[in-house]
Protein backbone atom coordinates (compact mmCIF):
# COMPACT_ATOMS: atom_id res chain seq x y z
CA UNK A 1 0.00 0.00 0.00
CA UNK A 2 1.63 3.38 -1.11
CA UNK A 3 1.99 6.34 1.10
CA UNK A 4 1.07 9.15 -0.55
CA UNK A 5 3.33 12.44 -1.15
CA UNK A 6 2.46 14.02 1.21
CA UNK A 7 1.68 12.13 4.03
CA UNK A 8 5.32 11.09 3.71
CA UNK A 9 6.94 14.27 3.73
CA UNK A 10 4.66 14.64 7.14
CA UNK A 11 5.96 11.41 8.86
CA UNK A 12 9.63 11.33 7.55
CA UNK A 13 9.93 15.25 8.81
CA UNK A 14 11.99 14.56 11.54
CA UNK A 15 14.32 12.66 9.82
CA UNK A 16 14.25 14.26 6.26
CA UNK A 17 15.50 17.68 7.18
CA UNK A 18 17.86 20.52 5.95
CA UNK A 19 20.09 19.73 8.89
CA UNK A 20 21.21 16.07 7.70
CA UNK A 21 23.27 17.41 5.58
CA UNK A 22 22.17 15.44 2.44
CA UNK A 23 19.36 16.31 -0.42
CA UNK A 24 16.31 15.94 1.41
CA UNK A 25 14.41 15.26 -1.75
CA UNK A 26 16.68 12.24 -2.41
CA UNK A 27 16.86 10.65 1.29
CA UNK A 28 13.29 10.90 1.25
CA UNK A 29 13.50 8.57 -2.34
CA UNK A 30 16.02 6.33 -0.83
CA UNK A 31 13.71 5.66 2.77
CA UNK A 32 10.89 5.29 0.15
CA UNK A 33 12.55 2.79 -2.08
CA UNK A 34 14.20 0.78 1.10
CA UNK A 35 10.62 0.76 2.61
CA UNK A 36 9.51 -0.89 -0.58
CA UNK A 37 12.09 -4.10 -0.02
CA UNK A 38 11.22 -4.12 3.34
CA UNK A 39 7.51 -4.59 2.64
CA UNK A 40 7.57 -6.84 -0.76
CA UNK A 41 11.23 -8.63 -0.16
CA UNK A 42 11.90 -10.72 -2.74
CA UNK A 43 10.94 -14.09 -4.06
CA UNK A 44 9.17 -14.93 -1.52
CA UNK A 45 12.09 -13.65 1.34
CA UNK A 46 12.71 -10.59 3.34
CA UNK A 47 15.98 -9.08 2.11
CA UNK A 48 18.23 -6.80 4.55
CA UNK A 49 20.46 -4.18 2.66
CA UNK A 50 22.00 -0.59 3.21
CA UNK A 51 21.77 2.66 1.21
CA UNK A 52 24.41 5.60 1.56
CA UNK A 53 23.41 8.91 0.99
CA UNK A 54 25.51 11.78 0.01
CA UNK A 55 28.86 12.49 0.48
CA UNK A 56 29.21 10.19 -1.85
CA UNK A 57 33.20 10.62 -2.64
CA UNK A 58 34.34 10.38 0.94
CA UNK A 59 32.06 7.05 1.18
CA UNK A 60 33.48 5.78 -2.02
CA UNK A 61 36.82 6.50 -0.50
CA UNK A 62 35.59 4.59 2.66
CA UNK A 63 34.58 1.37 1.01
CA UNK A 64 35.82 -0.87 -1.72
CA UNK A 65 33.47 -3.44 -4.03
CA UNK A 66 33.12 -6.59 -3.07
CA UNK A 67 32.33 -8.54 -6.67
CA UNK A 68 32.08 -7.18 -10.04
CA UNK A 69 30.20 -3.67 -9.44
CA UNK A 70 26.82 -4.16 -11.27
CA UNK A 71 26.41 -0.48 -11.87
CA UNK A 72 29.75 0.84 -12.46
CA UNK A 73 29.94 2.82 -15.73
CA UNK A 74 26.30 3.25 -16.86
CA UNK A 75 25.40 6.45 -17.79
CA UNK A 76 23.98 8.69 -14.27
CA UNK A 77 20.62 9.38 -16.28
CA UNK A 78 20.02 5.40 -16.50
CA UNK A 79 20.95 5.27 -12.58
CA UNK A 80 18.73 7.91 -10.73
CA UNK A 81 16.49 6.76 -7.51
CA UNK A 82 13.57 8.01 -9.09
CA UNK A 83 13.79 5.94 -12.38
CA UNK A 84 11.46 2.92 -11.91
CA UNK A 85 13.81 0.31 -13.70
CA UNK A 86 15.97 1.64 -11.64
CA UNK A 87 14.12 0.97 -8.55
CA UNK A 88 13.76 -2.98 -9.70
CA UNK A 89 17.47 -3.33 -10.57
CA UNK A 90 18.05 -1.58 -6.67
CA UNK A 91 15.43 -4.43 -5.20
CA UNK A 92 16.88 -7.13 -7.15
CA UNK A 93 20.55 -6.22 -6.24
CA UNK A 94 19.22 -6.10 -3.00
CA UNK A 95 19.22 -9.86 -1.76
CA UNK A 96 23.39 -9.47 -2.99
CA UNK A 97 26.05 -8.78 0.36
CA UNK A 98 26.98 -4.70 0.56
CA UNK A 99 26.19 -1.02 0.71
CA UNK A 100 24.42 0.90 -1.82
CA UNK A 101 26.31 4.27 -2.41
CA UNK A 102 23.76 6.90 -3.57
CA UNK A 103 24.70 10.48 -4.63
CA UNK A 104 23.23 13.60 -3.59
CA UNK A 105 21.86 14.28 -6.91
CA UNK A 106 20.17 11.00 -6.12
CA UNK A 107 22.37 8.70 -8.29
CA UNK A 108 23.05 5.02 -7.37
CA UNK A 109 26.74 5.22 -8.23
CA UNK A 110 27.84 1.88 -6.90
CA UNK A 111 26.10 -1.41 -5.62
CA UNK A 112 27.64 -3.86 -3.50
CA UNK A 113 30.36 -2.49 -1.42
CA UNK A 114 31.82 -2.91 1.69
CA UNK A 115 31.93 -0.17 4.12
CA UNK A 116 35.28 0.34 5.60
CA UNK A 117 35.01 2.39 8.84
CA UNK A 118 35.96 2.51 12.20
CA UNK A 119 33.64 1.11 14.57
CA UNK A 120 35.55 2.14 17.88
CA UNK A 121 33.65 3.91 20.17
CA UNK A 122 30.38 3.33 18.47
CA UNK A 123 27.44 2.05 20.93
CA UNK A 124 24.59 0.05 19.45
CA UNK A 125 21.77 -1.58 20.82
CA UNK A 126 22.61 -5.77 21.68
CA UNK A 127 20.84 -7.71 18.47
CA UNK A 128 21.83 -5.21 15.66
CA UNK A 129 24.26 -6.39 13.32
CA UNK A 130 27.32 -6.00 11.06
CA UNK A 131 25.17 -4.01 8.70
CA UNK A 132 23.86 -1.51 11.08
CA UNK A 133 27.69 -1.02 12.73
CA UNK A 134 29.15 -0.13 9.09
CA UNK A 135 26.22 2.15 9.08
CA UNK A 136 26.85 3.88 12.16
CA UNK A 137 31.03 4.40 11.18
CA UNK A 138 30.72 5.81 7.82
CA UNK A 139 27.80 7.92 8.80
CA UNK A 140 30.27 9.02 11.89
CA UNK A 141 33.31 9.11 9.28
CA UNK A 142 31.34 11.00 6.87
CA UNK A 143 29.05 13.28 6.10
CA UNK A 144 26.43 11.10 4.54
CA UNK A 145 23.29 9.29 6.02
CA UNK A 146 22.81 5.48 5.92
CA UNK A 147 19.52 3.54 5.73
CA UNK A 148 19.35 -0.04 6.74
CA UNK A 149 16.68 -2.19 5.51
CA UNK A 150 17.06 -5.56 8.52
CA UNK A 151 15.86 -8.87 7.22
CA UNK A 152 12.92 -8.11 10.02
CA UNK A 153 11.53 -5.88 8.01
CA UNK A 154 12.28 -2.79 10.08
CA UNK A 155 13.87 0.21 8.57
CA UNK A 156 16.81 2.10 10.76
CA UNK A 157 18.64 5.86 9.76
CA UNK A 158 21.33 6.29 10.85
CA UNK A 159 23.62 10.35 10.98
CA UNK A 160 26.69 11.19 13.14
CA UNK A 161 27.37 7.69 14.22
CA UNK A 162 24.05 7.23 15.95
CA UNK A 163 20.18 5.84 15.27
CA UNK A 164 18.14 8.27 14.20
CA UNK A 165 14.98 6.89 13.32
CA UNK A 166 13.14 3.40 13.13
CA UNK A 167 10.49 2.81 10.76
CA UNK A 168 7.92 -0.27 11.19
CA UNK A 169 6.62 -0.40 7.73
CA UNK A 170 3.24 -2.70 8.61
CA UNK A 171 1.98 -1.21 12.23
CA UNK A 172 1.51 -4.64 13.25
CA UNK A 173 5.07 -4.62 13.73
CA UNK A 174 4.98 -2.20 16.35
CA UNK A 175 3.07 -4.47 18.47
CA UNK A 176 5.50 -7.66 17.86
CA UNK A 177 8.54 -5.92 17.67
CA UNK A 178 10.62 -3.92 20.54
CA UNK A 179 12.00 -0.71 19.34
CA UNK A 180 15.83 -0.10 19.70
CA UNK A 181 15.33 3.19 19.55
CA UNK A 182 16.53 5.27 22.75
CA UNK A 183 14.40 7.77 24.25
CA UNK A 184 13.44 10.47 24.10
CA UNK A 185 11.53 9.86 21.14
CA UNK A 186 8.33 10.44 19.01
CA UNK A 187 6.09 8.33 17.18
CA UNK A 188 4.14 9.20 14.06
CA UNK A 189 1.73 6.69 12.63
CA UNK A 190 -0.44 6.24 9.27
CA UNK A 191 -2.91 3.95 8.68
CA UNK A 192 0.59 2.06 6.78
CA UNK A 193 3.68 2.14 8.84
CA UNK A 194 5.23 3.70 12.03
CA UNK A 195 8.31 5.90 12.17
CA UNK A 196 9.71 6.14 15.34
CA UNK A 197 12.69 9.33 15.26
CA UNK A 198 14.94 10.55 17.91
CA UNK A 199 14.06 14.12 19.81
CA UNK A 200 17.24 16.25 19.21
Amino acid sequence: MAVSESKTSELFSDICTEKRGVNVSTLEQVMLLAIEIAREGREGRTVGTMFVVGDAETTLKHSRPLILDPLWHHPAERKHIQDPDLRETVKELAQLDGAFIVSDEGVVLSACRYVNASSEDIKLPLGLGSRHMAAASITRATNAVAVVVSKSAVLRVFDDGEMIAEILPELWLLKRHGLDMAAPYSTRTSQEMAVVSKEE
